[in-house]
């Protein structure tokens, strides 16, 4: 497993379309120093929304914290917006906007107070901290629930609160960036929050949105990373990246922990405790057969199969874990291929 080659040409220079540009990223934290980030590069175009996919423990929130000023790198360099993060720190906070998994509002305070109270702090006069207020509260779908208190609002109310809040002082369309922001929120939320997100993006704003929620990245980014004990593993479209997988899956339900084991390090997926691995396939009818016939030429290690279309959730696997070893030999009666 290796990182990306980097771009060629002088890592200080800022492509005309990119937004977010980070070269040899490494940070270490600890002693004896663990490393978190290990050489991470990044490009992430104007107008785009990119999403940074990990396990925890990854360096995704490092990554963010380095970009957005808040940390500073041991190695590597950077720049924003077309701000270098470390010479000009000032400028690059004025152009972006931060969402953490946490609403960092008031919730005492009502909508419009919070807003107002962001805009005051940045230097806006009363009347231009009402007129902000109200727009952000607007665009944001929120200007009906303005004057009631932030307790009272939905986990996706607060949300879009919070990125308001972000855009009080920061020209717009700006940079976001979403640290496993739908973290917590119900079904019903997540979607309300995802629906902002096409919106900025759309209105030409750059949004690095880190997830763990694979659902989330295919749905919503142009291009995805995949962040792994510190490093890239993979970049590309979600699409690009289920075809390492083969564009389909697979699963197969074994009789014997003997032929699990055997098999393990084809897999694209893994469940020792059901016995069930899912291996890449094209999904024709003559590739599937072929491996049925390879794999089971007797017929009796394969109790039954299902095919699927591949996920983020295959890459993801099979980029960030090794083959697990079955912890019972003995497949249960209701041992399920659907995974």
């Amino acid at each position: 497993m290796t990182a990306p080659n980097r771009p060629s040409g002088n890592p200080t220079a800022v492509a005309a379309s990119a937004a977010i540009e980070a070269y040899g990223l490494t940070k270490s934290y600890g002693k004896p120093a663990v490393r978190v980030l290990d050489g991470v590069d990044l490009q992430v175009d104007r107008g785009t929304v990119f999403s940074l996919l990990g396990p925890n423990g990854a360096g995704k929130t490092t990554a963010v914290r380095i970009l957005a000023t808040l940390t500073a790198a041991d190695s590597g360099t950077a720049r924003v917006a077309g701000y270098d993060v470390v010479a000009e720190r000032s400028a690059v906070r004025r152009s972006i906007s931060l969402t953490g998994q946490f609403a960092a509002v008031d919730e005492t305070q009502t909508g419009e107070e919070n807003l107002r109270m962001m805009a005051r702090l940045t230097g806006l006069s009363r009347a231009a901290a009402r007129r902000r207020a109200a727009e952000l509260l607007e665009r944001f779908d929120l200007t009906a629930a303005a004057r009631r208190p932030v307790r009272t609002y939905s986990g996706g109310m607060r949300r879009r609160l919070d990125l308001a809040a972000g855009l009080v002082g920061s020209p717009e369309p700006g940079v976001f960036f979403l640290d496993e922001p739908t973290t917590g929120l119900d079904p019903r939320s997540r979607q309300e929050l995802w629906e902002v997100v096409r919106e900025l993006a759309a209105r030409g704003a750059t949004v690095l949105l880190t997830t763990q929620y694979l659902e989330e990245a295919d749905r919503l980014a142009d291009r995805i990373a995949l962040l792994n004990q510190g490093r890239i593993a993979a970049e590309g479209t979600a699409v690009g990246l289920k075809s390492r997988v083969g564009g389909h899956r697979l699963d197969l339900v074994l009789t014997s922990s003997e032929a699990y084991l055997r098999l393990a390090g084809r897999a694209v997926h893994h469940s020792p405790e059901t016995l069930t691995l899912g291996l890449p396939t094209d999904g024709s009818a003559a590739q599937v057969r072929a491996l049925l016939d390879e794999i089971d030429p007797a017929g009796r290690e394969v109790e039954r199969f299902s095919l699927h279309t591949a996920t983020l959730d295959d890459v993801f696997l099979s980029l960030t874990s090794n083959a697990p070893t079955p912890q019972n030999p003995t497949p249960t009666p209701e041992a399920s291929a659907h995974v």
